[in-house]
């Protein structure tokens, strides 16, 4: 009797774990394009859309920013953001950019997330790739998610280019973790109106801004795919 108790036991375990489903995301697939407010700076630091880089040893919360010296901002910490051609991030798709994705000088030239922007004397550019230049990881196509007003998601396709160079700056990273100040992509929705603001961290491995954070502060107006 004993043993068929045991085994009966152990089957129900085996059973239950074979039947288990992973945990669902959490609220709706925001579907569409993420058009992006152009990024304004004052005295006070900056709106709209923006990036800042955090030095090895620093902290989103207290700071050890990296100056970008073409920042025309009173702090030039802050690089602002205006939207490509796309008008801003589309979910459910890559962006991936033109071929070939810089000039002679380093140049980066993808345009459709936002316009390239200077930094350090060299343009950088935003795509999002299918493909991690990196790694040669296969990349999620980004999604962003709501949940009665918080936005949650993923942006592991998230590419930086500059000086020839790709920077991975997505959260999660291409290998699922979240590295450093790497931190999960968050945000606020107003479904009335679709207003948006998105933010997250990701932190660079290896090249020459090793251990460097980029900090992502994006923010718009939502509009789904018809």
């Amino acid at each position: 009797m004993r043993i068929a108790a045991v085994g009966a036991l152990i089957l129900t375990i085996l059973t239950g774990c074979g039947s288990s489903e992973e945990e669902k995301p959490a609220g709706e697939a925001l579907v569409g394009t993420f058009q992006l407010d152009p990024g304004h700076c004052d005295a006070k630091g900056a709106t709209g859309s923006y990036f800042r880089m955090i030095q090895p040893g620093g902290t989103v919360e207290k700071g050890g920013y990296f100056l970008n010296p073409d920042s025309k901002c009173p702090d030039q910490s802050y690089s602002v953001a205006i939207a490509g051609t796309d008008r801003g991030l589309v979910t459910g798709t890559f962006q991936p950019g033109p071929d070939p994705a810089f000039n002679a000088r380093g140049d980066a030239l993808a345009g459709q997330i936002t316009r390239p922007g200077t930094f350090t004397a060299i343009k950088f550019a935003i795509s999002t790739q299918s493909v991690d230049p990196g790694t040669g990881e296969k990349l999620p196509a980004p999604e962003v998610r709501n949940d009665d007003g918080k936005l949650s998601g993923q942006l592991t396709a998230w590419t930086a280019a500059w000086n020839n160079l790709y920077f991975n700056q997505g959260s999660p990273k291409p290998d699922g973790t979240t590295e450093g100040l790497t931190s999960p992509v968050v945000g606020t929705y107003d479904e009335e109106s679709g207003r948006f603001e998105l933010s997250w961290s990701s932190t660079i491995e290896g090249g020459p801004f090793d251990r460097f954070s980029g900090n992502w502060h994006l923010e718009g107006t939502f509009v789904a795919s018809k």
